[in-house]
């Protein structure tokens, strides 16, 4: 029974193409309603909620079986998305295994890109904000934190991390194949946010000294753009002065398109010569899949980076076989060590701390 109780579900880009993964993907309002929604739920007595461009995933501790399915079915329902068909393209795991799919999301092993380095810090992002709404306790904090442990000691002990081709590189390579050199091209970045802070930095590794940075809130336009040694523009100008730019990195966090067809056709009527580089970083995606149509203009989502970054994946076959052998015995014992702990304390005594945050 006790490895029915711990289990994660969700979806990922596994089972999940794009187009999909863009209905699925929370708002910061949606994110918490689910969240005050599960706390509710009395026979859930742990949770933790990880959201990324790749996955929506529910780490659970539960008193019985339907726990889990609730929490699909609530999902579903914040979403409007069809359970039937959320069914078909879901990850539902117990136990050690359960445990071991963790350990693999931390490491990168389960990543689009193998050993990537982002999907660390975001599992202890969302480990962290479950803690400070109280709604891990005894059973999820050791996972999560063991998990960690473990997670670096892959990344340490093998060369997964070796040969990495990320997004933000993959990006930069296709650039230079588009404009030959990048110390003329003008690069404009939509938003602030970690990954397009990286790419832009990755761009400039590479020569690009021109950059602009835009964001609806125009003080972290500038904040970054300091960083940066860029120049910061107001985010409602920049479908207007489209054409100026060479290479646009979209990494925003809108819940609809921010470059429509119509902006980047203009665009193209002032610069016909010159091509014109979309990168969609954004879940939902920033730029109308329609921009692609235009003559001259070039559009690569987050997938489409993921593809070409996959074709890395053969030198670094031997390693990840390697780090799922070290993952699944850490993942055993640590089963191990948590199995009582989820049959004689996570149902009784993880309840008092989701509790105590709900009424504090």
């Amino acid at each position: 029974m006790s490895a029915e109780r711990l289990f994660v579900i969700g979806t990922t880009h596994h089972r999940a193409p794009l187009e999909v993964r863009e209905k699925l993907s929370l708002t910061p309002e949606n994110a918490a309603a689910l969240q005050t929604e599960f706390a509710g739920m009395s026979d859930l007595k742990e949770f933790a909620v990880l959201a990324t461009c790749n996955r929506v995933e529910f780490y659970g501790l539960a008193a019985n079986l339907e726990a889990a399915a609730r929490m699909s079915d609530a999902f579903c329902t914040r979403q409007k998305f069809d359970p039937i068909e959320f069914n078909k393209i879901r990850i539902s795991l117990r136990g050690r295994e359960a445990i071991q799919h963790l350990l693999e999301v931390a490491a990168g092993i389960d990543s689009q890109i193998i050993g990537e380095n982002e999907i660390f810090g975001q599992v202890k992002d969302a480990y962290a904000a479950a803690q400070a709404r109280g709604s891990t306790g005894p059973v999820l904090n050791r996972i999560f934190q063991k998990g960690f442990q473990a997670a670096k000691h892959v990344r340490t002990h093998t060369g997964i991390t070796e040969g990495q081709v990320s997004v933000a590189n993959v990006a930069v390579e296709l650039a230079l194949s588009i404009f030959g050199s990048l110390k003329d091209t003008r690069i404009l970045l939509l938003g602030t946010g970690e990954i397009g802070e990286k790419t832009a930095k990755a761009f400039q590794s590479r020569g690009a000294a021109a950059l602009t940075v835009a964001s609806r809130r125009l003080e972290r336009a500038m904040e970054l753009a300091g960083r940066l040694g860029a120049s910061a523009m107001p985010f409602e100008q920049c479908e207007a002065r489209l054409s100026e730019f060479d290479v646009v990195v979209c990494a925003t966090s809108a819940p609809g398109h921010v470059i429509t067809r119509t902006g980047a056709k203009a665009a193209m009527h002032k610069r016909p010569v010159r091509p014109l580089f979309f990168i969609d970083q954004a879940l939902p995606r920033d730029v109308d899949a329609a921009v692609s149509e235009i003559d001259n203009v070039f559009l690569y989502n987050l997938d489409d980076l993921a593809k070409i970054a996959d074709e890395n994946r053969a030198t670094r076959a031997a390693e990840v076989v390697k780090c799922r052998t070290i993952i699944a015995e850490k993942a055993h014992n640590l089963w191990m060590q948590v199995a009582a702990q989820v049959d004689a304390v996570g149902v009784v005594e993880a309840a008092p701390t989701l509790q105590r945050k709900e009424h504090a």
